[in-house]
């Protein structure tokens, strides 16, 4: 199918890619050094560079699939850059086998002659994160330096200024271009000189401390409340004490003798104030006086503020009565309105219209829902469409033209337990071909055993199957067969059955159906074996079924 746009064209690519089993890649813009002059096959015939994930044409040339895109981008016909030719879209195909070829290229280390290493390209970014000669960035925080791989463990612990190292004096670690500056400025266990020179040396963080005992440090005599405004060092406190006890005892008795002129004249204070004192009392009583005058005069008034409230009471109620009488003609009023017609007419011809609306509204609902319906119907139409085209991508992106195909059967307990209770007696492989136009074959395997096998081997069979190349290959199939049970511990103990195929079997003559009856071995492996824990067959209850066809003296078209 010829793809219209190139995002989709891109999308083909992506799932391709993503659904590869292979983990062997490499930079596409970089400048290799081949131990062996590249040849023109594995040049892209568009950028000329060395082949990133190859596709073939139908002309025969092969592209970098990020060039084959960029063609498509740049002209809605793209046309081969070699012979010119109009490149159709739904011939291009991934060519694997190329690019397992150039993954397998043998290259130089860039960092040669220091590094003599080959490596395959597939390899080859695996190697530069290992090799010892390649430059990298020093991992500690704020170093931008470069520095071979070899040497980075020595420039970690040894050489960077933005390593972390111990303080020699508080043990806390430091960046070691900041060590200096740590310590003069914020380490409280770096040692300081005394800041009033009594030569003695002091922790930082008892610098305040000994600033309280310090000799050298100058402090106010103890008698300074007395008038003694001498500074002297704490060392020579006591000789200034003695050689000026006379006058700091003429400084006491001179504080004394104004203290005592205080007290006088806070005495004095005193008498004048209780003076003050009686003259408020007498004051007070007069004003107790003249209040008793004033509550005699209130009592007469109280009287008329009596009838004053007699009179507001009488209001309140005139107010009340007021208001039950607008009341009374409201209700009155809403009587009335009750016994006229015209407000129910005028609903019921409301209600009318409202019917006559939903009518039109049921009908515009059938309308929408019939075509509802037929949207539902395309929708399902479009999506099986789409499930056919997954799956036949995925068959076209999982399928092998070499002759030999990797069965990866999942879930084995559950499609064995499908077998057993009949659900589902038989599972079948994608399709692999012995080439490109070759024959079209398949594995088909019974889980629960067929024939001779059932309820005790797994039965694995070969099939042929019709083909689009059938009319042009020699019939019947007549090569040699190999069926392996593959063992996931790396030691190689396979299970493998081999035959030829019978020529005057039904089976290996040009399919008239879909496919021929299947031909294999209906006791492949025992449950027993397959299934024993010291076996290896197994491994996440997911098993690997190989089938390999002896091309030996096939003629390829």
């Amino acid at each position: 199918m010829a793809c219209d746009e190139p995002d989709a064209l891109s999308g083909i690519f992506m799932r391709q890619n993503s659904a590869s089993a292979v983990s062997l890649d490499f930079e596409p813009d970089a400048d290799y050094n081949f131990v062996e002059t590249l040849e023109d096959r594995y040049r892209c015939a568009y950028c000329h560079l060395v082949l990133h994930n190859p596709h073939q044409t139908g002309c025969g040339h092969r592209f970098c699939q990020q060039c084959i895109v960029s063609l498509r981008e740049l002209n809605a016909v793209p046309t081969c850059p070699v012979d010119k030719e109009a490149i159709k879209m739904h011939e291009v195909f991934k060519d694997n086998c190329c690019k397992r070829e150039v993954l397998n290229l043998p290259v130089f280390c860039k960092n040669t002659p220091d590094c003599s290493s080959k490596i395959i390209l597939g390899r080859y970014q695996e190697h530069l994160q290992q090799c010892l000669f390649e430059s990298v960035q020093c991992t500690n925080d704020g170093c931008c330096e470069q520095i071979l791989r070899k040497d980075l463990k020595e420039h970690l612990s040894q050489h960077c200024q933005f390593r972390e190292e111990r303080c020699q004096y508080c043990n806390n670690y430091v960046v070691f271009i900041n060590i200096k500056n740590h310590e003069e400025k914020d380490c409280p266990e770096y040692p300081v000189p005394c800041l009033q020179n009594c030569s003695q040396i002091i922790l930082k963080k008892e610098i305040e401390n000994h600033h309280m005992v310090c000799p050298e440090a100058e402090v106010d005599c103890p008698y300074k409340q007395y008038g003694c405004l001498v500074k002297v060092k704490r060392g020579k406190l006591a000789e200034h004490e003695n050689s000026a006890l006379r006058e700091h005892m003429l400084q006491i008795l001179d504080k004394n003798s104004r203290l005592e002129e205080q007290i006088s004249d806070l005495y004095k204070s005193l008498e004048c104030k209780e003076i003050k004192i009686q003259q408020l009392a007498e004051a007070i009583k007069k004003c107790e006086k003249e209040f008793r005058q004033f509550t005699q005069l209130f009592g007469k008034t109280s009287n008329l503020m009596v009838s004053t409230q007699a009179l507001a009471s009488h209001l309140d109620k005139s107010a009340r009565l007021e208001s039950q009488v607008k009341q009374l003609i409201q209700m009155a009023n809403q009587q009335q309105s009750k016994l006229d017609l015209r407000p129910l007419f005028d609903t019921i011809e409301n209600v009318k219209q409202t019917i006559a609306l939903m009518e039109t509204y049921d009908q515009r609902l059938v309308v929408l829902e019939d075509q509802s319906s037929k949207h539902d119907l395309q929708i399902n139409i479009h999506k099986a469409q789409l499930n056919k085209n997954e799956e036949r991508f995925k068959l076209l992106e999982g399928t092998c033209y070499n002759g030999k195909l990797i069965w990866k059967i999942t879930d084995y307990r559950m499609r064995k337990k499908e077998a057993v209770e009949g659900r589902v007696l038989s599972i079948f492989s994608q399709p692999f071909y012995t080439s490109r136009c070759g024959y079209r074959l398949c594995a088909r395997a019974y889980l629960n055993g067929d024939g001779s096998g059932k309820g005790t081997h797994v039965s694995l069979y070969f099939v042929v199957m019709r083909g689009e190349f059938d009319s042009l290959l020699l019939w019947p199939f007549k090569q040699k067969v190999t069926l392996m049970l593959l063992d996931q511990s790396g030691k190689k103990n396979h299970i493998v059955e081999v035959f030829r195929a019978d020529p005057n079997s039904s089976s290996f003559k040009r399919p008239d159906g879909e496919m021929n009856i299947a031909s294999g071995c209906p006791r492949f492996v025992s449950h027993a074996v397959l299934e024993s824990t010291k076996n290896t067959y197994i491994r996440d209850d997911t098993l690997f079924l190989k089938v390999v066809v002896d091309l030996t003296d096939l003629e390829e078209l």
